[in-house]
């Protein structure tokens, strides 16, 4: 496979990728192009190489930007803006962590923590059965969001080790 075969199967895969995390197809594809690229790209040359709209391309670029997976650079005299991607992948992995469990998983916390407080007839089933799975889904969320927590602070090496003890 050639490099540039092997470029555009890596911008596809990661588009799969993110939209799996919860990120759309294109915000992933133009994630992965940042990625791969060795110099900053402008918005012209992301529409390019895409096949995206400027419309398309600035919004993606903006959400990116929101998400902290891609930063804006110029140079001087140039008017254009550049956009670089962190290449770490503990630090992406950790960016979309912290991402996903803003907007999905403390939401949710306040919900069952706030349906925590329900009151009703301990002996009458439905109640009971609504209870049950309030409980037990919040404390699956507090678990999640304290695993969340721990990769967060945790550097790559130590977080790992401590993954693979759990499945010894």
């Amino acid at each position: 496979m050639e490099l540039a075969e092997g470029k555009l199967k890596f911008i596809e895969a990661w588009g799969k990728l993110g939209s799996e995390w919860g990120i759309n197809r294109t915000m992933a594809q133009v994630h992965a192009l940042l990625l791969i690229s060795v110099e900053a790209l402008t918005t012209e040359d992301i529409m390019e190489q895409l096949s995206i709209s400027r419309g398309n391309a600035n919004m993606t670029l903006r959400d990116l930007i929101g998400w902290g997976l891609i930063e804006k650079q110029h140079k001087a005299g140039e008017r254009k803006e550049y956009f670089f991607a962190d290449k770490d992948v503990w630090n992406i992995a950790r960016q979309v962590a912290k991402e996903r469990k803003k907007r999905e998983l403390e939401p949710i916390l306040k919900i069952l923590g706030e349906l925590s407080s329900v009151t009703g007839d301990e002996k009458d089933p439905e109640f009971k059965t609504f209870k049950k799975s309030v409980t037990d889904i919040n404390k699956l969320a507090k678990n999640a969001d304290k695993t969340i927590e721990t990769m967060l602070k945790a550097e790559e090496s130590w977080f790992w080790s401590s993954i693979l003890k759990v499945f010894k």
